[in-house]
Formats: C-alpha cells, structure tokens, sequence
C-alpha cells in the first residue's frame, strides 16, 4: 500500500471507529429495547437538516449547516421520546413512517438541485474516504462527551429523554461522516452478531465494528468498489462470521 492510499485510508478507519464507539453500546440498547430503525429514521432527519440548509443557501461545511443536522435530529429525537410515551405499542411503525416522511422530504428539497441526485447518494452511502481531519477532530469531541455520558452517569439515570438525546447527538456526529447506511450498519449489525455472547458482549460487538470497517476499506481499496457499501457488507460478513462462532462455543458437547 503506497503512502498516498494510507493517507487516505487511515482517516476514514479512525472515522470508522468513533462511529463504532458509540453506536454499538446504543445499538445494543436499540436492539433490546426492540426499536431497531430508530437510528435510521434520527439519520435521515439529520441529514434533512443538511439538506435543508443547502436548500437556504448557507455554506456546505459552515457552523450553520451543523447547527441546522443536530437540531433537526434533537427534535426527531424528542418527538420519537414523546411518541414512545404516548404511544409504546406502535412506536415501531411510528419510527418507520417518521423515516419515509424524512426520505421523501430530502427528495423534495432537492427537486430543483441540479446536482441533487449525487448530493442524496452522498447523505445515503457517504463520503468516508474524504473526511476531512476537522471532522474527524469534532467527531472524536462530541463522541468523548455522548462516551462519559452512557458509561459515566448511566443509562438508567439518563432515562428516555437523555437516551434519545445521546442518539441524535451521536448520529449528528456521523452520518455527514459516514452516511445514513453505515450509521445504520454501525449500530445494528455489531449488535445482532453479539447478542448470543454469555460474556464480554460490548468487546465482541466493538470487535465487528472495528473489524468491519478495516476490512471493508481494505476491500474498496483492493478491488475499487464504493468504500460506503463495501464496508456494510464486510461489516455483515464478520457479523455473521462472529455470530457463528458464538453459537458453536454455546453448544453443550455431545
């Protein structure tokens, strides 16, 4: 591997990573809490923000622009807090319609863009080998704050509003990263391959994560394939591969 493609790569594995900070222990907890599209649906509103803000003319990677994603997604955020209260029963399908609504929206947004196609593939399978080191620099911030807040106060004691806080703070810090599909991967599959694990369940979920990613920037650049989807796929592969495992160790000896 030259030194040009490292240089490219090892950003894009530290973003990769931060992601996976966060977003396993709270999928983890998404997945327990049976409200899997949750972080799909707080993506895409997020990225409604981004959008929203092009749409107003405001710069691309200026402050507003980031201000507009993390309120958007703080209000998606209360207002699924609010909905689980009111509604518990059907918060699933509430999650799920809240995503279409935000998908289509973007749509909307971005009818008259010349450029709107590529712009929504972009929020969809991101942009990971272009991060740039401030965002990396932020991300790694905002990901320290949601970490001491999840293992330092609690989950218990941030109850339902601090959950949903944390979620829409976190995928804020991401999806511009990494896209909407990732940031779904991110918290989902690591999630789902560690859940037979009897002990160290948050280390082998890390290890998918973190795995995950490497291989699949490895593959995109080995093979030139689109480093978002690619790594959604290795992700899965190690997922399955770690999951495998896990229930051979579990079976008793015959």
């Amino acid at each position: 591997m030259s030194n040009l493609e490292f240089s490219l790569l090892l950003p894009a594995l530290i973003a990769g990573l931060l992601v996976s900070a966060t977003h396993v222990p709270l999928g983890i907890q998404v997945l327990n809490r049976g409200i899997v599209f949750i972080d799909i649906a707080i993506a895409q509103i997020a990225g409604v923000g981004v959008i929203a803000a092009d749409f107003f003319g405001w710069e691309g990677q200026g402050i507003a622009v980031q201000a507009a994603a993390l309120a958007a997604a703080l209000l998606g955020a209360l207002f699924l807090t609010w909905t689980e209260k009111r509604w518990p029963d059907i918060q699933e399908a509430i999650i799920g319609t809240v995503f279409v609504l935000a998908a289509t929206l973007s749509v909307l947004l971005l009818a008259s863009n010349p450029h709107g196609g590529e712009y929504l593939k972009d929020m969809l399978v991101g942009q990971i080998l272009w991060v740039s080191h401030t965002q990396v620099t932020v991300v790694a911030v905002l990901t320290a704050v949601v970490l001491v807040a999840w293992f330092g106060v609690g989950r218990e004691r941030l109850g339902r509003v601090g959950f949903y806080l944390l979620f829409g703070l976190s995928v804020t810090a991401s999806v511009q990263m990494v896209g909407v599909y990732l940031v779904f991967s991110s918290l989902i599959i690591p999630a789902l391959a560690s859940r037979n694990a009897v002990r160290l369940r948050l280390t082998k979920a890390y290890a998918v994560g973190g795995l995950g990613y490497l291989f699949g920037l490895l593959a995109s650049n080995l093979f030139d394939l689109p480093t978002g989807a690619i790594i959604v796929w290795a992700m899965a592969i190690v997922g399955i591969v770690f999951s495998s495992l896990e229930r051979s160790g579990a079976r008793p000896a015959t």
